[in-house]
């Protein structure tokens, strides 16, 4: 049986784990399963459980993580989560021989040559055309992250990791105004992170029901706005979603005119649970809404990644590319 690699998805909500046949044609990504990361003190201690429950001993991995990764920095540090790492101390741990680290949305980019018609919906433009360059990949799960793929088949890929999601946020009218004042005095600083996210989410939600910006009691969970959204019988989680796609949609716009992008796809583990909803909100409008450029917008192409472990994948990609 041909040795197997370890790959991962480091979130701030979930730990996720698969294997990896490099010997294989095509990357793919086997016996994944998914970890909540409060259960455990440290990413080593998640991987650790992972692998001996599937009983794998690998010698390479390539871990995507949500955190900046820095290729001279031993230490790591995860955005959302309180687990902090020396890369070699890890690798030892680990028992590994090599070990790959690279931004959780970098992997996703990485992933994007590798998925099929199945792994994604057309917002707009064919899901079965060409993939065309520069790709803007971006998406809000418990943050937002911002990634660019450049490249082509022909040439190869290369992915470029960013730290987007963190950019001032950017009101454009004044009800996205009072949500903004209603952020900065519960968290400071007013980043595109802190409205789309699933806490975002929670604060959108919460100052347009108007609940005081120094209490929780009345923030709701970000799943229960969207089911109540999505069962039409909640009118405040239906404004409440219906401007985070919105938002959604004017920040969308702004990243790819910024990478002059050709396609967008958008990933995270939020968006899937409502493309419906999404398709008929201000998302297009808003997404279109670049003045002189209204014009270079229409011909971007926009899709959304219904893949279940876009990261791992991507993980996978990345391994095989030759070490930096």
């Amino acid at each position: 049986m041909a040795e197997l690699d370890l790959i991962a998805d480091i979130g701030g909500t979930h730990a996720r784990f698969a294997l990896t046949d490099p010997a294989a044609p095509a990357p793919r990504v086997l016996q994944a399963q998914t970890l909540r990361g409060a259960d455990f003190p440290s990413l080593r201690h998640a991987a650790a459980h992972y692998l001996a429950r599937v009983g794998a001993k690998p010698r390479r991995a390539a871990f995507a993580l949500a955190a900046v990764v820095d290729a001279d920095a031993d230490a790591i540090f995860l955005t959302n989560r309180a687990w902090s790492f020396g890369r070699d101390a890890l690798r030892r741990a680990l028992g590994l021989d090599e070990l790959r680290l690279l931004n959780d949305f970098g992997a996703i980019a990485w992933a994007v040559p590798e998925l099929g018609p199945g792994d994604r919906v057309a917002l707009h433009g064919d899901a079965d055309a060409p993939l065309r360059a520069p790709v803007s990949v971006l998406g809000p799960g418990t943050g937002f992250g911002v990634a660019l793929l450049v490249g082509s088949r022909e040439r190869g890929w290369q992915a470029v990791e960013t730290e987007g999601g963190h950019a001032s946020f950017a009101p454009l009218d004044d009800e996205e105004r009072r949500i903004a004042r209603w952020i900065e005095a519960r968290c400071g600083r007013v980043s595109t992170e802190r409205l789309l996210s699933g806490a975002g989410l929670s604060h959108i939600d919460a100052a347009l029901r108007g609940v005081p910006d120094g209490s929780d009691d009345g923030v709701r969970e970000p799943a229960a706005i969207v089911g109540a959204a999505l069962q039409g019988r909640d009118p405040h989680a239906e404004r409440a979603l219906a401007r985070f796609c919105a938002v959604l949609g004017s920040v969308a716009g702004d990243i790819a005119l910024i990478h002059g992008a050709r396609t967008l796809m958008i990933a995270g583990g939020i968006v899937p649970r409502f493309v419906p909803f999404l398709r008929a909100s201000a998302f297009r409008e808003r997404f279109l809404a670049k003045g002189r450029f209204a014009a270079y917008m229409e011909a971007v192409a926009v899709h959304v990644i219904t893949h279940p472990q876009p990261g791992l994948l991507g993980a996978a990609v990345a391994l095989r590319r030759p070490a930096a």
